[in-house]
């Protein structure tokens, strides 16, 4: 048996209400022990790795990723990378995957990697096929409640949520139809409809009808049921929870009270004024998601695959610039006033619930999956920037060192990481 001892680090465990300075003893896949362990006989000889001055926290979960690497064209990032080689053991593909791909995606994603991958199925056929560059393939034809359905539930060890969109330049092509189409999946299988909101593509240059964007909240909130994910409340887009005249939609109170959970979906659509905005209204995410994929970072585009100057969508309203990973939506969640402590529950406990997963994720518990993230933790000054050009400085600079996935050590070397900017 190989043990490995974490030795010194800041333990912070929310869903055993564990925060100290703690140990924690790993033998071979399995947590064997948490507490003051060093010099124990049940720690002899174990492989010390010094946390000290660090955070030591259940293996964080990103529940937005885009990692169906080339099937998705430039789209799907690689998982290894956005997962343990970033400091993330659990990733969560959004909509990469439909009922016809799913079969590739466990064999060529779930079973080849490192990260453990979770799949929210996509409503439509054709899954995120090249980052939904190409709206019509999305038209209500192009979903198969029925399909599906039995694709979700034939394969629920992996498939824990649904995938649609509530977008302007979608309800002025269709209206509510895919919407429509979504939620039945969602009630068939009783698993969490995870909704885009924001817009997403270009309103159609003819043909399309107009659309409030503040009527889209509404519309869509009356197909919901308590547990769907309400995701990008910080957007910069129109048709979210910021409204037209910069106030917060009137009904977002009213979606939290019927049990909708809010996901922050970072990706190129945070803006840093758009969650000042939601967060000074009283609302708090339940769970984080980096929405990291091949348009907002820096990879080499596979050959062939459109590229942004010669795509006839002018605005690329998912492309952005400014790099960001789980691990820095953490630290943009504290420039902006959240407490650390308020956080991690997002990327690690609530994550877990969302997923139904939390007998097995998102905890330090002894006999538990050795799942386990280290970060660095420094004071300071960092600037920070958003897609708008808006910049805040954070008083704290989080960073991944290295996670353990089933006991197995990665460092995180991941080439996408952002670079911190120290003032």
């Amino acid at each position: 048996m190989k043990t490995t001892l974490l030795h010194g680090g800041r333990v912070i465990d929310p869903a055993n209400s564990v925060d100290a300075i703690q140990d924690v003893l790993v033998r071979d896949d399995r947590i064997a022990a948490v507490g003051q362990l060093l010099g124990t006989p049940e720690a002899a000889g174990a492989e010390l790795i010094d946390c000290t001055g660090r955070l030591v926290l259940p293996g964080l979960i990103d529940t937005h990723g885009h990692i169906y690497q080339y099937v998705t064209g430039r789209f799907g990032l690689n998982a290894d990378m956005c997962g343990v080689y970033s400091g993330v053991t659990t990733l969560v593909d959004q909509g990469g995957a439909s009922c016809i791909t799913l079969p590739g995606f466990r064999n060529y994603v779930i079973n080849t990697s490192h990260s453990r991958v979770i799949s929210f199925i996509s409503a439509y056929l054709v899954g995120g096929l090249e980052g939904h560059f190409y709206p019509e393939l999305y038209r209500p034809e192009c979903s198969d409640v029925d399909a599906t359905v039995k694709s979700a539930l034939a394969n629920n060890d992996v498939v824990k949520g649904i995938k649609a969109h509530a977008e302007l330049g979608g309800f002025a092509r269709w209206g509510l139809d895919v919407m429509k189409k979504a939620a039945r999946v969602g009630e068939q299988t009783g698993l969490p409809l995870y909704i885009h909101f924001g817009q997403l593509w270009p309103e159609p240059e003819s043909g399309g009808r107009h659309v409030d964007p503040d009527s889209i909240f509404p519309d869509v909130l009356d197909l919901l049921k308590p547990g769907d994910v309400l995701a990008h409340p910080f957007s910069r887009h129109p048709g979210g929870f910021v409204s037209l005249d910069g106030e917060i939609h009137p009904l977002v109170g009213e979606a939290l009270a019927r049990g909708l959970k809010v996901d922050v979906g970072h990706g190129s659509h945070f803006s840093y004024k758009m969650a000042a905005k939601v967060l000074e209204a009283g609302v708090l995410p339940d769970t984080l998601g980096a929405d990291m994929h091949g348009y907002n970072t820096s990879v080499k585009a596979p050959a062939g695959v459109p590229e942004e100057d010669e795509h006839p969508d002018e605005e690329h309203l998912f492309t952005g610039s400014s790099r960001f990973s789980l691990v820095s939506a953490m630290v943009s969640l504290m420039a902006l006033g959240l407490k650390l402590e308020q956080i991690i529950p997002m990327a690690t406990s609530n994550a877990a619930k969302l997923l139904g997963m939390s007998d097995t994720l998102g905890s330090l518990g002894v006999g538990r999956e050795a799942d386990i993230t280290v970060l660095s933790d420094e004071s300071g000054k960092w600037l920070l920037r958003d897609n708008e050009g808006t910049e805040v400085i954070a008083p704290r600079m989080l960073q991944p060192l290295l996670c353990l996935r089933a006991g197995k050590r990665f460092d995180a070397t991941a080439e996408i990481l952002p670079v911190p900017h120290a003032l």
